[in-house]
C-alpha cells in the first residue's frame, strides 16, 4: 500500500505513477466502487478542513485560560463560553468531514499499485529491457520437440488423466517425471540453504528454510496485495464458518510471518526460502499456454523472500537475482535477464527482473523467475517495521520476493534443452545425485 499522504496531498504523483503502469485514477476508482471522484478537489477539501479545524482548536486552547482568568477576576465569561460551544460544534463537523475523506482514501488505497522505481523504463511489455544473455541455446541435428510431446512419449507426463481427475491445466507426473520434479525441489532447497554440492554459496546468499501453511486468511493475502484486487485469481475454501485461500505463492505466508512485528536492524536482512505447491485460477489467461506445464492451476515453486532495510534493498534484489541465476547456471540452461517496464510489473513491485529460459520446443525465451523489490508497499499493508537502532522510532522495512525457481518450468526447460534424437533426455550433472545417479530418462516401454 502506498502512503495515504501521497494520495491525499499529491494526487498528481499517484496519477503519473498509474499512467506509467498503463492505468489511471478513473480505473482505480471503478475497481474500488467509487466513481466521479475528483482527487485534486478532495485533496483541497481535506487541506482546507485541516487548516480550519486546527485554527479552531487553537482558538479553543487560547480561550481556556481566558475563561479561567475572567472567572478568577469575577468577570462575565458567559459570552466566551457560548462562543466556545459553537467552536466545538464546528470542530466536530470538520472532524466528521475529515473522517469521511479518510474513509474514501481507505477504500481506494488497496487498489493502488506500488510506486515505480525511477530506474524502471516506462511502457508496456514492448519496453522491457534485455540486460544480458547467459549460455547458448542448444543446436540439434533434428527437429526439437515440445515438452508435452516428449513427456507423453517418455511416459512421464500425463495431461489426459489429469483432465479426467481435475479438468484442464493440471498434470500427472509418472516415474522419472515425478522423481525429476522431486529432485529439482531438493536441489534448489539445498542450493539456497548452502547444502548443495559444488562451489559453496557465500554467507549473504544462504536462506533459512521454512515450511509455511498452504491455506491462509484473507488478512494474510491482503498483506501482500493479492486481496482485494486479485480475488478472481485465487482458490477459496470454506470449512465450517471459516474462509481460507490456497496460496498462489509462498511469498504470501513467508512475508506475513512478520506481520505486525517490529524487527531489530541487527537481524536484517532476513532471507527465507520455501518449497510449496502454488494454486492459481489463472483468471484472464484463457487461451494462453493451454498446452503443457507453463500455465497450470497447481504447480511447485521454490520461493525466496527477504526483509531488508530500505537503504540496502536494491543490493539485496541484485543478490536475489544472482541466487535464482545460480540455479540455471548449475543446470546449464540458457537464459536471459530482463528488466521489466512499468506497465509489465506486478501490482506490489517497485522494480522487477525476470529470468527467461530458452525453450527449444517453442524456440523462445519464457519466464522462469521474477525477482521483485516491493519497497515498503507490503510492509505498510502488513505492519512490518524495523528499529534502525535501539530505542529508535520504528520504520517500515522493504520486502523482496523471487522464484528460485518455478519447478515445473525448470523441468520443462531440462526436458526440452537436454532432449536427444531418440526421444530420451539427458539428466544434468547437478541433478544426478538427486536422481539416484541416473544419467538419462528413457521410455519404460
Amino acid at each position: 500500500m502506498i502512503d495515504r499522504k501521497l494520495l491525499a496531498e499529491q494526487p498528481e504523483v499517484v496519477g503519473e505513477m498509474l499512467r506509467r503502469r498503463g492505468s489511471s485514477l478513473a480505473d482505480v476508482l471503478a475497481q474500488s466502487g467509487l466513481r466521479d471522484l475528483d482527487f485534486a478537489q478532495l485533496s483541497r477539501q481535506r487541506s482546507e478542513a485541516i487548516t480550519r479545524r486546527d485554527a479552531l482548536r487553537h482558538r479553543q486552547n487560547t480561550a481556556g485560560p481566558e475563561i479561567a482568568r475572567l472567572r478568577r477576576d469575577g468577570g462575565d465569561a458567559s459570552a466566551l463560553v457560548a462562543e466556545m460551544g459553537g467552536v466545538a460544534e464546528q470542530v466536530k463537523v470538520l472532524e466528521d468531514r475529515l473522517a469521511q475523506i479518510e474513509l474514501t482514501y481507505s477504500r481506494v488505497l488497496p487498489y493502488l499499485p506500488n510506486l515505480v522505481d525511477p530506474a524502471v523504463p516506462s511502457g508496456g511489455a514492448a519496453a522491457n529491457q534485455e540486460l544480458r544473455r547467459e549460455g547458448d541455446p542448444p543446436r540439434f541435428d533434428f527437429e526439437p520437440k515440445a515438452h508435452w510431446d516428449l513427456g507423453a512419449q517418455l511416459g512421464i507426463l500425463d495431461f489426459e488423466r489429469a483432465a479426467k481427475l481435475s479438468g484442464a491445466r493440471f498434470a500427472v507426473y509418472w516415474d522419472a517425471g515425478a522423481r525429476l520434479e522431486r529432485a529439482l525441489l531438493q536441489f534448489m532447497l539445498d542450493l539456497h540453504t548452502g547444502r548443495a554440492a559444488g562451489p559453496p554459496r557465500p554467507a549473504g546468499h544462504v536462506y533459512r528454510e521454512v515450511i509455511p501453511p498452504y491455506l491462509v486468511t484473507a488478512e494474510t493475502l491482503s498483506g501482500t496485495g493479492q486481496l482485494p484486487k486479485f480475488e478472481a485469481d485465487l482458490f477459496k475454501t470454506r470449512a465450517g464458518d471459516r474462509d481460507l485461500y490456497l496460496i498462489p505463492t509462498a511469498e504470501v505466508p513467508l512475508t506475513n510471518l512478520h506481520r505486525d512485528e517490529i524487527l531489530e536492524a541487527a537481524t536484517l536482512p532476513r532471507r527465507y526460502v520455501a518449497a510449496t505447491p502454488c494454486f492459481r485460477s489463472e483468471a484472464g489467461s484463457y487461451g494462453k499456454d493451454v498446452r503443457g506445464l507453463i500455465r497450470q492451476h497447481q504447480f511447485h515453486k521454490v520461493e525466496l523472500v527477504k526483509f531488508a532495510a530500505p537503504e540496502s534493498s536494491m543490493l539485496e534484489l541484485d543478490g536475489m537475482l544472482a541466487d535464482a541465476e545460480e540455479v540455471l547456471k548449475r543446470l546449464r540452461l540458457p537464459y536471459r535477464v530482463v528488466l521489466l517496464a512499468s506497465g509489465d510489473m506486478g501490482f506490489a513491485s517497485a522494480k522487477t527482473y525476470d529470468l527467461e529460459v530458452f525453450l527449444p520446443g517453442q524456440q523462445a525465451y519464457r519466464e522462469i523467475s521474477s525477482c521483485s523489490n516491493c519497497s515498503d508497499f507490503q510492509a505498510r499493508r502488513a505492519g512490518i517495521r524495523y528499529r534502525p537502532e535501539p530505542k529508535a522510532k520504528p520504520r517500515l522495512l522493504h520486502t523482496l520476493n523471487g522464484s528460485g525457481l518455478a519447478v515445473g518450468r525448470t523441468l520443462v526447460a531440462i526436458v526440452e534443452n537436454y532432449q536427444r534424437a531418440d526421444g530420451s533426455v539427458t539428466i544434468p550433472d547437478a541433478l544426478r545425485p538427486y536422481m539416484g545417479g541416473d544419467s538419462e530418462i528413457r521410455s519404460r516401454s
